[in-house]
């Protein structure tokens, strides 16, 4: 039955399905997963780097965590080349809307302007939905700490704790038993790093495989966004018992 209506993104189906969105999303189902989850001080964000090949010479800059403004950061799951699109379109409108009221732009209007764009491509023919979900972790004075989630679609919705990309179901389900609302951002990323060594395909968890941010508020009430070095990566992943420590060459 699909077949005959998956051909464009703007014709439905008689059981009222868009199925090009649908594919869209089920294409990001194979992409490297990404968790979010907001604590009391802070909101955390973690992927997981697919190395495809060792041949690959690894990246220098981060793969799957972006900073939109200084006030706001997204993790990625799907395709990169129109996630860079979207992510400069976003940094455009936050810069925009600094210059026009000369305050930071609030976290879920910058979500739901870029949702605008997404919803677009999904209404208008000879075009594609964009094949990626986008966690958007913030801060506002008016609502404090936020994490977002948004897909193909331009549905996007505030969540506690959230996964996109592969194995995000069995990833939301150990979120739903294990996260707490007063948790810190200690134990966020304690977390975090459970659920990824969980349902990651890989059998071992290590900091190349792994980026994980923080978007805080520094002492002097400031919005920082902290990506953790490799060090400082695997010096977590031994703490937590995911990995076991380097043997000391002699």
């Amino acid at each position: 039955m699909s077949r005959r209506y998956d051909s464009r993104t703007t014709i439905f189906s008689p059981e009222g399905r868009l199925y090009q969105v649908e594919y869209a999303m089920e294409a990001i189902g194979n992409a490297g997963s990404a968790i979010g989850i907001l604590a009391k001080d802070g909101v955390v964000l973690v992927g997981e780097k697919k190395v495809t090949s060792k041949l690959l010479q690894t990246s220098t800059s981060t793969e799957k965590m972006y900073k939109i403004d200084d006030h706001v950061a997204c993790a990625v799951a799907g395709i990169m080349s129109d996630a860079n699109i979207l992510i400069n379109t976003a940094r455009v409108q936050a810069q925009r809307y600094t210059f026009m009221y000369q305050e930071p732009m609030p976290v879920e209007q910058l979500v739901q302007s870029l949702c605008d764009t997404k919803q677009g491509y999904t209404q208008f023919g000879g075009l594609r939905p964009f094949g990626v979900s986008f966690l958007f972790a913030g801060w506002d004075k008016n609502h404090g700490f936020q994490l977002y989630m948004s897909d193909p679609s331009g549905n996007y919705g505030g969540w506690k704790a959230a996964a996109v990309g592969a194995n995000h179901q069995a990833a939301q389900s150990i979120l739903k038993q294990d996260y707490k609302d007063d948790a810190t951002r200690e134990e966020v990323v304690q977390l975090a790093i459970k659920v990824l060594s969980k349902t990651m395909d890989s059998t071992s968890l290590t900091a190349e495989k792994l980026e994980l941010a923080e978007v805080y508020l520094t002492p002097s009430g400031s919005v920082k966004y902290h990506i953790l070095s490799s060090d400082s990566l695997t010096k977590l992943l031994v703490k937590h018992g995911v990995t076991q420590p380097a043997a000391e060459t002699s």
